[in-house]
C-alpha cells in the first residue's frame, strides 16, 4: 500500500510539472475617481499608433481617455449622462456611445451619439444623437457584410414593456452604417434580458456573427448571402428557471485550433462556464462558481502559447480579476487582482507595445482604472476543474 501511495504521488507530481506558468501582471493605476465606473476601450484616438484608454462611467457626464504612455487625463465628449457603453474600432473614424440608460424599460431613454473628432484630436469630440432605442446597452463594431466595411450593433438590455425581475418581453436587435446611422433591425427573437454580445467570425466565413446571451441562453445571428438573418441556439445557458436561467455575458476562444465558448451565468452570476462543440447544442462545463455579480469576461492569448486565457471579473463581495489557464485537458484559476477591483468590464491589448498583451480594467464600486503590465510566466496555481478541447467552432 505504502509503494503505491508514493508512486501516486510521484505521478501526480510529474504531472504537475506539465503545467505551463501563467503570465504575471504588475498592477497600475491610472485613475480612483471614476464614479459608477462601467466599460474600458483601448482604442488609439489621438492617431499615434498606441493604445489609449477610454474609461467610460455611469456616474460622470464626461466621457474620458487618458493618454499613452504617461495616461494624462482627457475629455472626449461632455454633457452624456447615465452613459452605459461604447463602440470604438479601427477602421471607423466615429465613436459611438449608448447613455440615459436606466434598468427598468419605462424609465429608459436610451439615447446612441456618435463621436466625430476635429482637427486636434486630444479636444473634446463633437456629439451627435442618431437614434433613442430603450435601454440602448450594448455597442459593438462588426463587418455583417464580410466587405470590410464597419457597422455598430445596438442590443437593448430588455424589450419596452418589459418589467422586473421577469422582464417578459421580446428585444430588439438593431445595427446602423457609419455615415447613414439609421436603425435597421436584425431581430427581436430573445426574451428577457440580454446582458452580453459577442462579435466573431466563424470558420469558412466571410462575415462577422452575432453572439447574444439572453435568459434564451446564447444564440447566433449571421447575415446570409440572401441579405436575411439566420438565428442559432448554440446552448442553453444556466439551466435553472427563468430569470435566473440564460447566460449573462460572453466571449469565444481557441485552444489551438479548437473554438471554445467561455460564459458568465446567469444573469450577474456567480459561474464561469465553459462550452465546446456537440453534436447539436454546446457542452455545458462549470469551471467556477465563487463569483458574486459576475460582470466580465474575456479570453486572449496572454502567454503567447497560442491557447486563449478566460478573464473574468466580478463586482460584488471579494471583487476581483480571475484568469483561467487551460493545460491538460483542465482549466487552473490564479488570480489577477485579488480584492482590488470591482471589475465591470476588461480590455485586452498590448498597452506598452513590449510584444506581450495586458490587461485593463474599470471598476464600478471601487472607482478605478488599472492596467496589469504582463511580465510573462509566474508561479503555478492550483488546478481547477476539467475540459476538453473540443471539436470545431461554431458554425
Amino acid at each position: 500500500m505504502q509503494v503505491l501511495m508514493r508512486l501516486c504521488l510521484l505521478l501526480a507530481g510529474l504531472a504537475g510539472l506539465a503545467w505551463a506558468a501563467p503570465p504575471e501582471f504588475r498592477q497600475h493605476t491610472i485613475a480612483a475617481d471614476l464614479r459608477g465606473g462601467y466599460q474600458v476601450m483601448a482604442h488609439d484616438v489621438n492617431g499615434d499608433g498606441k493604445p489609449d484608454l477610454i474609461a467610460l462611467a455611469s456616474g460622470l457626464t464626461d466621457l474620458l481617455w487618458f493618454e499613452n504612455p504617461g495616461w494624462q487625463r482627457r475629455v472626449l465628449a461632455s454633457g452624456l449622462r447615465r452613459m452605459i457603453n461604447g463602440a470604438a474600432c479601427a477602421g471607423m473614424e466615429e465613436i459611438a456611445v449608448a447613455h440615459a440608460f436606466e434598468n427598468q424599460p419605462q424609465n429608459s431613454i436610451g439615447i446612441v451619439s456618435v463621436l466625430t473628432p476635429g482637427p486636434d484630436r486630444t479636444q473634446p469630440w463633437a456629439v451627435k444623437e442618431i437614434d433613442r432605442l430603450t435601454t440602448s446597452h450594448r455597442l459593438r463594431c462588426a463587418d455583417i457584410d464580410g466587405g470590410g466595411k464597419i457597422v455598430v450593433v445596438n442590443a437593448p438590455l430588455a424589450g419596452a414593456a418589459a418589467t422586473a425581475p421577469d422582464y417578459r418581453d421580446h428585444v430588439p436587435l438593431v445595427f446602423y452604417r457609419p455615415g447613414e446611422w439609421k436603425r435597421q433591425n436584425i431581430g427581436s427573437e430573445n426574451e428577457g434580458v440580454v446582458h452580453g454580445i459577442f462579435i466573431h467570425r466563424p470558420d469558412k466565413s466571410k462575415r462577422d456573427a452575432i453572439l447574444t446571451a439572453s435568459f434564451l441562453g446564447i444564440h447566433q445571428y449571421l447575415l446570409g448571402k440572401n441579405g436575411k438573418w439566420g438565428r442559432t441556439m448554440i446552448a442553453g445557458g444556466s439551466p435553472a428557471p427563468w430569470p435566473r436561467s440564460g447566460a449573462s455575458d460572453i466571449a469565444v476562444g481557441k485552444t489551438g485550433k479548437a473554438r471554445f465558448l467561455a460564459s458568465i451565468e446567469p444573469w450577474h452570476g456567480n459561474q464561469v462556464v465553459i462550452y465546446t462543440p456537440g453534436r447539436k447544442l454546446w457542452k455545458r462545463e462549470v469551471i467556477d462558481d465563487s463569483l458574486v455579480d459576475g460582470h466580465t469576461i474575456l479570453t486572449a492569448d496572454f502567454d503567447g502559447d497560442g491557447k486563449e486565457e478566460v478573464v473574468a471579473g466580478f463586482r460584488g463581495a471579494g471583487r476581483s480579476v480571475f484568469l483561467y489557464q487551460f493545460e491538460a485537458k483542465q482549466w487552473r484559476k490564479y488570480k489577477v487582482d485579488d480584492g482590488g477591483i470591482a471589475a465591470a468590464a476588461c480590455a485586452a491589448s498590448d498597452l506598452n507595445q513590449d510584444g506581450r498583451l495586458d490587461l485593463a480594467c474599470i471598476g464600478s464600486a471601487t472607482t478605478n482604472l488599472k492596467w496589469y503590465e504582463n511580465l510573462g510566466p509566474a508561479l503555478r496555481g492550483a488546478p481547477l476543474g476539467r475540459g476538453s478541447a473540443g471539436p470545431p467552432p461554431v458554425k
